[in-house]
């Protein structure tokens, strides 16, 4: 099952001709979910080829406006191509007024309804749920209030053996039981234990997003176990005087919340526009935490 983050922007507040404001796309199975939208995020949908009329649920983590300044141009091209399916968007209750006032003033609407959820920032929360997923909010620590998301695969079910199901002639009704735990019974009695004829499920996956925040014990907790780790790193460690001020973290902060957390791997970004180099970052979090990639435009990661 696909479980991909595509990376559409991974600067940080100052744009410059190298990084996109910060936007991701994850495709989970062909559903889509977008996590931020910075300045451009339509224009790099596009130029990735990413459906994004497919979207219909968007997480702003705070409202800084290099997360959300691409939303209005974005609501108002699925508009005009003639979206008419609800769009979810999970955010601070303020956007939603800036959102209405930004269609006031122009003399603009929406042909489809935009459902607001609004997010509470006090502590670890379940905002979207369904028959696949789980998506939770949780506090990061930032000049304004912020948090970071965790999409969790839920539990499958068991895969039954072929075999077992020839070997036994287990009818149709009974697998759907023996894949959620049943055992089976002959018609003399014999029981044949569930572990017998079924083998276990893939494990499922998570994906945690943590951007913008300081460095904070509490966040290894929200993401503990996570396969993948997005953690911004604003700055480098030469420079965490300027990230401490600015409540941001260094790439060897987010190389310690992996360390703490047990994740599976790191991707940093949000890179600073002071830095031309990105790959001292990964220099950096590495010593700490060997397995760290480096977001870019265009990088599609599977989970």
């Amino acid at each position: 099952m696909k479980f991909d983050v595509t990376i559409l922007g991974c600067g940080s507040a100052t744009p410059t001709l190298r990084h996109n404001p910060t936007a991701q796309l994850v495709n989970h199975d062909e559903h889509y979910f977008l996590l931020d939208c910075g300045e451009g995020a339509q224009l790099q949908l596009r130029r990735f080829k990413l459906k994004f009329q497919r979207i219909n649920h968007i997480f702003i983590t705070h409202l800084h406006g290099d997360h959300y300044f691409g939303l209005p141009g974005l609501l108002s091209t699925m508009h005009l191509l003639g979206r008419t399916t609800d769009i979810h968007i999970y955010c601070k209750a303020d956007l939603q007024r800036a959102m209405d006032m930004q269609l006031k003033i122009s003399g603009s609407w929406l042909r489809f309804n935009v459902i607001w959820h609004p997010l509470s920032f006090e502590g670890r929360e379940v905002i979207f749920e369904s028959s696949r997923l789980i998506i939770e909010s949780f506090p990061l620590k930032h000049r304004i209030p912020a948090c970071g998301f965790r999409i969790s695969e839920k539990e499958k079910q068991r895969n039954i053996i072929p075999e077992m199901v020839k070997k036994y002639n287990i009818p149709i009704p009974r697998i759907r039981q023996i894949k959620a735990g049943a055992d089976y019974k002959l018609e003399d009695g014999t029981v044949i234990e569930n572990k017998a004829l079924t083998k276990d499920p893939p494990k499922p996956k998570s994906y945690a997003y943590c951007t913008d925040t300081a460095y904070m014990p509490e966040t290894a907790g929200n993401v503990e176990n996570a396969d993948l780790l997005y953690h911004e790193a604003t700055f480098l460690d030469a420079d965490s005087a300027r990230a401490k001020e600015t409540l941001h973290s260094t790439a060897a902060d987010a190389a310690r919340v992996a360390v703490e957390g047990k994740v599976g791997k790191l991707m940093l970004g949000h890179y600073s526009a002071r830095y031309s180099e990105i790959q001292h970052f990964a220099d950096e979090a590495q010593r700490i935490f060997p397995n760290t990639v480096l977001a870019d435009e265009g990088l599609t990661v599977s989970v």
